[in-house]
């Protein structure tokens, strides 16, 4: 018995020996960029998210693993960093409406805003970029490895927090982009290997993980974790969030994007960002002769070239950083966004009786296109079945 826990001293003292190198200014932690927390008040459009956080604070009965879901870009992140704010500061109090707030000047507030914080750990596929092993960090970053969460999440998950504040929680953790986390048909080691983790942490830790799609998360992880939905933006909140990030663009660019972007702010950088609107301007012609039945022949090879000319431009920026970017998820990341440009195309036919049916064969059509892509069919065959699909007679 007295070896026994002889050799989990010597264990614990190893893993806070491993944490406190991760520490130094050479590390991943410091090296990789993480934004200024906002104050939890300031997250535009999610007030019943926000309340089910502030009442779980409340309860003194905090849980220690999360998943915050909902479309890609509406805030999860924001919201999760906010909250990890709040969480770690010792201000933290509840205010006359019962919301819990902290001090905007406290020094963990200037701690977090300077990105040095040593108690909040975000993880990100990024994070592959600074292992120590040679395999993971040369990999394409288009998953979560287990050597980074090994690194940057189990280990320090196991031992005690680095500050002693008294604070709500010692230690948050955020996955951001969770479905990440490396999962094939046949065994699932990264996800498998965070279990443990997420059942029983070291007390006052507290683990989040951001998700758009929660179904690629094992359901081991899913029934360990408290759920917070978060949804598109209503047209309120996204007019205030525009003015708030100071997205300037010309009339007709600016109602495009507003509609395209669905209710989520970070599509409607990522669209303004690629080209979309120019896609818009040069696709729309084809799209609306294809929805008069006459087959535009170009349209599948202009759809490619698009896609594949954004990809490539974002890879070789990635390379000028010294990134080591992937090129198929990429193109992936470039069909999405083609296909979501053709169904905004078709979703202003839906209110027109002479358009609808057209519109609603469209929608299933780029639906069918995403599962192709998904199951790897090559790109310019899946945008040449769509065009297709769109001009045939239904």
């Amino acid at each position: 018995m007295a070896k026994k826990s002889a050799a989990k001293k010597q264990t614990k003292k190893t893993a806070r020996k491993r944490v406190k190198t991760l520490a130094r200014a050479d590390s991943p932690k410091a090296t990789l960029e993480v934004r200024a927390p906002i104050p939890l008040s300031a997250v535009l459009g999610h007030e019943k998210a926000l309340a089910q956080l502030n009442a779980a604070v409340a309860s003194d009965r905090l849980h220690h693993a999360w998943i915050f879901h909902g479309p890609e870009g509406v805030g999860k992140f924001t919201a999760a960093l906010a909250w990890a704010a709040m969480l770690l500061d010792p201000t933290s109090s509840p205010g006359l409406t019962g919301v819990y707030q902290n001090e905007p000047g406290s020094p963990t507030q200037r701690l977090l805003a300077s990105g040095t914080h040593p108690d909040l750990h975000v993880i990100r596929k990024e994070l592959a970029r600074f292992s120590s092993d040679a395999k993971v960090r040369d990999s394409k970053l288009a998953t979560i490895p287990k050597g980074v969460v090994e690194q940057h999440l189990i280990e320090p998950a196991s031992v005690a927090p680095v500050m002693k504040t008294g604070s709500m929680v010692g230690k948050v953790f955020i996955v951001d982009e969770a479905e990440l986390l490396d999962r094939s048909p046949t065994n699932a080691p990264t996800q498998n290997a965070i279990l443990k983790t997420l059942e029983e942490p070291a007390p006052g830790t507290v683990i989040v993980l951001v998700t758009s799609s929660e179904d690629r998360l094992l359901p081991t992880i899913r029934s360990r974790c408290q759920r917070v939905v978060f949804g598109p933006l209503g047209d309120r909140a996204m007019e205030t969030w525009m003015e708030r990030a100071g997205v300037d663009t010309g009339g007709d660019e600016r109602m495009w994007l507003l509609r395209a972007a669905q209710g989520s702010p970070g599509r409607l950088l990522s669209l303004r960002d690629a080209g979309a609107y120019a896609w818009h301007l040069e696709l729309d012609p084809m799209l609306a002769e294809a929805a008069r039945g006459r087959h535009p022949l170009a349209l599948g090879a202009t759809m490619t070239k698009l896609v594949d000319d954004w990809a490539s431009g974002w890879v070789k920026l990635g390379e000028k950083a010294g990134e080591n970017r992937s090129k198929d998820a990429a193109n992936r990341a470039g069909v999405r966004r083609m296909l979501s440009l053709v169904a905004e195309h078709a979703r202003t036919g839906l209110s027109d009786p002479g358009r609808s049916a057209h519109a609603l064969r469209t929608i299933e059509l780029v639906g069918r296109a995403q599962q192709e892509i998904d199951t790897n069919v090559q790109m310019r065959m899946v945008f040449d079945h769509l065009a297709a699909g769109l001009s045939a007679r239904g």
